[in-house]
């Protein structure tokens, strides 16, 4: 009897020695990796202490419009991994796209290479805009809404495409458009707006995500979508 009760103590304080050496070895600092709202990106960005901002999308994206004091490193270049990697991973980090997607995609990635705080912003530049944030550098202001609203004046239906060329949907439903812009000429227009040369005018009609497509007639939407549709459903519509 009392080699079993030694025998059950002995295993006690294993067990409870192994519980502590647990909690030991993953006892450490919170990580943080998440997507949040543009409005709150902005307000965690503005507290910050040192923050790294980091813009993933092209050159000429990032050219075009880009947050104050943000850093260019293209998600799509070969190289993103390891010019990512050069940064001080426990800092906190914001990245952000036009979007959300390719800034969602980073973020993931940079989660598995240790950045212990990093926030990505849902939404991307679109949303940002949307909401009328500031701390944004343009250079290009493309389509005024007076053009766009002189695109609309006709007595046929218009619909209006809103896509970027980086935007898989958008290519996906390219090759139909154009032929639907020809073959139904007659009784619609179809006009497509890259949104990285226009954005103050996506900003003005709060497009936030692509594609965007809205059908207008006498100048009025009858019917909008964001997203991919099919060439059949949206002759449908049309």
């Amino acid at each position: 009897m009392k080699s079993k009760i030694l025998t059950l103590v002995a295993l006690t304080i294993l067990l409870v020695s192994c519980k502590g050496q647990t909690k030991e070895t993953t006892d450490h600092a919170t990580i943080i990796n998440e997507s949040i709202d543009a409005k709150v990106f902005a307000e965690k960005l503005q507290s910050a202490q040192n923050p790294q901002i980091i813009d993933v999308r092209t050159p000429d994206e990032f050219n075009s419009k880009h947050l104050d004091n943000a850093v260019n490193i293209d998600f799509n270049s070969p190289s993103f991994t390891s010019e990512i990697s050069k940064l001080d991973k426990s800092k906190p980090t914001f990245v952000y796209c036009l979007s959300g997607g390719r800034s969602a995609s980073a973020l993931s990635e940079m989660k598995e290479i240790g950045f212990t705080e990093a926030y990505n912003m849902k939404g991307g530049m679109l949303k940002w805009n949307a909401l009328g944030l500031n701390n944004a550098k343009s250079s290009v202001s493309g389509m005024t809404k007076a053009d766009y609203d002189k695109l609309l004046s006709t007595d046929k239906k218009v619909l209006v495409d809103f896509y970027a060329e980086w935007c898989g949907p958008c290519k996906k439903m390219a090759p139909y458009l154009d032929k639907m812009t020809t073959e139904l000429k007659d009784n619609v227009i179809i006009i497509r707006i890259d949104v990285d040369k226009n954005e103050a005018l996506a900003n003005e009609l709060k497009i936030e995500a692509l594609p965007t497509l809205m059908l207008y007639e006498n100048k009025k939407v009858t019917w909008q979508t964001v997203g991919f549709i099919t060439e059949e459903d949206l002759r449908k519509k049309l």
